[in-house]
């Protein structure tokens, strides 16, 4: 009851009390398999419900239990249990430290997956995590190699809860992220190809929203945002919170460019808002640089002003989170309202310092756009 539950119904009540009585059937007959079990499914209806706290201590519990057993790979899932927490939470170092014993360990034969017990692949959702990390701390294109890893993984065990994960954690977001369209597009019709098979409510949900993402950032505004709107209404209805603040700003900059600036503010003030409510810190410094953009095309009298302090803040959390590529993104954003206030020099000493802590990854767009505007600093100073 509690995975059909939370792969259909999502977070609700009735989740969490299946998975509950399950632990307390489970420790009333000291059956330390099911114990573990009911702890990964309460661990996953929280982080859907947006309580990354709790979940984090269920994860905390299950690796305690873990390290009792004999089974390295139950330990494995429960340090990626926490480490999928803390990446949410922001802390992107120690969500990679948790991952180390994982990846000290060789990929396991195709005919040991543990997805009879814990409903997805071990190596895939390792990849798949790591996969984000590296990206956020400026390695795209390692990123989208293990993306990649974990999306053949999951074809080659023939598990479709496994390609789900692999897809929508890891290589939609990151082909978005790196501005490869193509890949994203043709990534997000596979996973909705598999979630609909399965009525995995979740998962069409969030397809649904990268590919609403994919209209917007070829600047088809009249299909993908209302499509992006209503994917995110589907999204909530499912009870799947992780990353809905990052969708939020993608909506908002889409309003932006379309004109709608007022919506667009209020779209990103309520992803502000979700992010301080579950503390989902991660995406933090990319929704502060997008209220920056936003106030710009405002035009208020104190446009710049007010957003120079978001870019600010954005690089304090970019920093402190060592997120570099954010910190790209913002300092992008900070150099161009600079240069159009003519401190050409300010400009440069913001980007230049952050563009060339990057060692690989310079076909992507970001890289693309700091790069042009780095030249055009040149020229002008």
């Amino acid at each position: 009851m509690g995975i059909s539950l939370n792969y259909t119904t999502g977070a609700v009540s009735d989740t969490a009390a299946a998975w509950s009585n399950t632990l307390i059937i489970a420790r009333r007959l000291g059956d330390a398999e099911y114990q573990l079990r009911a702890l990964r499914g309460l661990w996953a209806h929280y982080m859907n419900a947006g309580d990354y706290r709790r979940s984090l201590a269920f994860a905390h519990d299950f690796c305690s239990l873990a390290a009792t057993s004999a089974d390295p790979a139950s330990l494995d899932l429960g340090n990626r249990m926490a480490a999928l927490m803390l990446h949410y939470l922001g802390d992107q170092e120690t969500a990679r430290a948790n991952l180390k014993h994982c990846l000290a360990r060789d990929f396991a034969p195709l005919g040991h997956s543990q997805t009879a017990r814990f409903f997805l692949d071990r190596d895939v959702t390792v990849q798949a995590l790591l996969s984000r990390i590296y990206w956020l701390q400026g390695f795209s294109d390692q990123s989208t190699c293990a993306a990649q890893l974990a999306v053949d993984r999951a074809l080659a065990i023939g598990h479709a809860l496994s390609l789900c994960h692999a897809l929508g954690q890891a290589m939609c977001p990151v082909a978005l992220y790196t501005g490869d369209l193509v890949r994203a597009e043709d990534s997000v019709t596979t996973l909705l190809e598999n979630a609909a098979e399965r009525g995995l409510a979740g998962w069409i949900a969030r397809g649904r929203c990268f590919l609403g993402m994919v209209m917007i950032a070829r600047s088809d505004f009249a299909a993908g945002l209302p499509l992006l709107r209503n994917a995110l209404a589907e999204l909530r209805d499912s009870g799947a919170a992780p990353s809905y603040p990052a969708f939020l700003a993608i909506l908002a900059e889409g309003l932006g460019r379309a004109g709608q600036v007022v919506d667009g503010l209020a779209t990103i003030d309520q992803a502000l808002m979700l992010s301080t409510q579950t503390e989902e810190h991660w995406c933090l410094p990319e929704l502060l640089r997008t209220k920056g953009e936003l106030v710009i095309l405002d035009a208020t009298p104190d446009a710049a002003a007010a957003a120079e302090r978001h870019f600010l803040e954005a690089l304090d959390w970019a920093g402190r989170q060592q997120a570099l590529s954010w910190k790209l993104r913002t300092a992008t954003s900070l150099a161009h309202l600079w240069r159009d206030q003519h401190r050409i020099a300010e400009a440069r000493e913001i980007l230049e310092p952050v563009y060339s802590r990057f060692s690989e990854g310079f076909e992507t767009a970001d890289l693309q756009r700091a790069k042009s505007l780095l030249a055009q600093l040149t020229l002008a100073d």
